[in-house]
């Protein structure tokens, strides 16, 4: 989950690299570090803590030069400190940044301890350094040296290498870990992702799994993992630097939070043709595949994961086909059986997480009728390895806690139900009032967008509170689990979810006046039991905090607190009772003063195991 940036060009390449590891803190931000090449010698800075307190430490510094790189943490070997933050530098000679993890690195590291190197940290990368050092030893150049130690690493790696008696060469590598190359005049760039580089190019190369890259001033050289000369090609970027600024919100979260209403009407944009979902919007292949689909397994993490509970209910009771919904990092490491025709989805914001990556990899083995995947960045690794990707166009999101990723991805998920249930008996009028109800969808979350303030208050009430319950029933039910993922995410108040009629099997035992229960309470056929839930909660002292339809009758009182949402009882109603949860947390978090968009021990992409 580390992001690496580094740079070959004919200016001082210093500012560039720590511009992209400000747009790359998204990924981590236990340590930072920069190495430069600089009068034949490799200069290195390295601090424990976020980009900025690099940032200080370079203003008083005069690091120059004009072939670099740079590194932001988020720890998986050894805690956060300077002597473990990147670049490491192994004999004076070559620096290396790493993402990734390294499996056999303690069998490497002892090997390497006989042969006399010495370690200065913690971490599985230095190994790497070490192992690059080797090799020139024995004679390589600089690239050659790089491919033979990667054939000695098991596990996820993407790594940028300089070596200062190779002043004019960058290398970089991949595998399981993101890389992408960015292209300039007499000048060349790598990244973890576009949007450290949106700054200095906006055309980029995305490497294969197992690519090497030999990177000059005037041009590239790309070699697969058989170590032969390839091309691929590049691509123009349709993102620009702005689409990643606050433009004018005090957090990340907040402006993407308000991006909602934008970011789904742009996820629909093109989709919906006279009261249809086209068919198209899947590539040529949708077809064949939908044509054999009669059932779904779901893979995703976190809040993606809770995209899938929630559009399990849409498979089934819409679409009328079976839909099994599992944690990628449990999937991919428990035995279970393909039934004939299911399709394999996939979900994730990044396109690069590691378990769902995994999954992903492990299902096309299987005889899985095909895979599908719903992502927001259409360069990734998921997008290029599934059969089929439908792309929600939330933008960037960097706020780690996620927000309008997740809502744009519960209106892909509710479109692929759509084209499945329609190969599944699902009448043509059930069809158009789902449709109507995903066109006015962009309204129903301004009318709760426009409920903040009353928000806003209620978080007032969580200001001394160290636990939560969340509480829904039906697809609802993962609407409560996000919520709480969220409150437990930016505010670090503990917050669990369950099934309201759950509560006297076990959680009631928790009810008291200091922790509040949040109820989603929507207007459909559960809410009078729903009711009856909260009455049990009310009965033992418990105070309510109630997000609820406005038809649904609930009232405030000394002990309940009701926020109405104009959801009614429909399909699109998870999608808007997840926002005024998504304010909650919010508002919850900067009442605590806490980090919101770089919640302490969390990072935005999850590319590690």
């Amino acid at each position: 989950m580390c992001g690496i940036v580094g740079a070959i060009a004919n200016r001082n390449v210093c500012p560039v690299l720590l511009e992209g590891l400000y747009r790359l803190e998204y990924r981590g931000y236990d340590s930072a570090g920069m190495a430069v090449l600089t009068n034949g010698s490799i200069q290195r800075i390295r601090r424990p803590g976020k980009v900025n307190e690099l940032d200080r430490v370079l203003e008083e510094a005069t690091l120059t030069g004009q072939l670099g790189i740079a590194h932001t943490r988020w720890a998986t070997h050894g805690v956060p400190a300077e002597n473990n933050a990147h670049p490491h530098i192994c004999n004076s000679r070559i620096a290396i940044v790493h993402n990734g993890i390294i499996e056999n690195f303690r069998d490497l590291k002892q090997r390497q301890v006989d042969q006399g190197f010495t370690f200065t940290s913690d971490t599985d990368t230095e190994v790497i350094a070490h192992q690059i050092v080797l090799y020139l030893d024995r004679g390589h150049d600089l690239p050659g040296a790089v491919r033979a130690t990667v054939q000695d690493l098991k596990g996820a790696y993407a790594l940028g290498v300089i070596d200062k008696l190779e002043p004019d060469r960058l290398v970089a590598t991949r595998s399981g870990s993101p890389l992408v190359v960015g292209l300039g005049r007499d000048e060349n760039f790598i990244a973890s992702d576009v949007q450290a580089l949106l700054k200095e190019t906006r055309e980029f190369v995305f490497l294969e799994n197992g690519d090497i890259v030999d990177m000059g001033r005037d041009g590239i050289r790309v070699l697969d993992a058989g170590g032969a000369e390839v091309r691929r090609e590049s691509r123009m970027s349709d993102l620009t630097a702005d689409a990643t600024g606050k433009n004018g919100y005090p957090h990340y979260m907040l402006k993407e939070i308000h991006e909602q209403p934008r970011a789904v009407a742009d996820t629909l944009e093109g989709r919906l043709v006279n009261g249809r979902i086209a068919d198209q919007i899947l590539g040529p292949m949708a077809e064949q595949l939908l044509d054999g689909t009669r059932a779904v397994q779901i893979v995703a993490c976190g809040s993606s994961y809770h995209a899938g509970l929630i559009a399990r209910f849409w498979f089934e009771e819409l679409a009328g086909i079976p839909c099994l919904v599992d944690i990628a990092s449990e999937f991919r490491y428990r035995k279970h059986l393909a039934q004939p025709g299911t399709l394999f989805v996939t979900i994730s914001q990044s396109g690069e997480t590691a378990d769902t990556l995994a999954a992903q990899r492990q299902a096309s083995r299987e005889p899985y009728v095909g895979s599908l995947t719903i992502c927001n960045v259409p360069e990734s690794s998921l997008v290029r390895e599934s059969d089929l990707a439908l792309m929600t166009h939330a933008g960037p999101e960097i706020g780690v806690a996620s927000t309008k990723a997740f809502t744009t991805q519960l209106v892909a998920l509710l479109m692929l139900a759509i084209l499945a249930g329609r190969r599944h008996g699902m009448p043509e009028e059930l069809e158009s009032r789902l449709v109507e109800q995903l066109t006015n969808l962009p309204t129903r979350i301004n009318r709760v967008l426009e409920r903040e303030d009353e928000i806003r208050a209620l978080a007032g009430s969580y200001d001394s509170k160290q636990h939560s319950l969340f509480l829904g029933r039906g697809i609802h039910y993962p609407v409560a689990m996000e919520g709480a993922l969220k409150l437990k995410e930016v505010s670090y108040i503990h917050a669990e979810a369950y099934p309201a009629g759950e509560l006297k099997h076990g959680p009631i035992a928790l009810v008291d006046d200091k922790i509040p229960v949040i109820a989603v309470a929507p207007n459909d056929e559960l809410l009078e039991k729903l009711k009856s839930n909260l009455e049990e909660v009310r009965a033992r002292g418990g105070v309510l905090h109630v997000f609820a339809d406005i038809r649904s009758g609930f009232e405030s009182g000394p002990d309940t607190v009701g926020i109405e949402v104009d959801a009614p009882d429909n399909a699109v109603a998870p999608i808007v009772f997840t926002i005024p949860l998504q304010l909650l947390a919010y508002h919850v978090a900067t009442l605590k003063g806490t980090d919101v968009d770089q919640p302490r021990n969390l990072a935005k992409s999850v590319t590690v195991e």
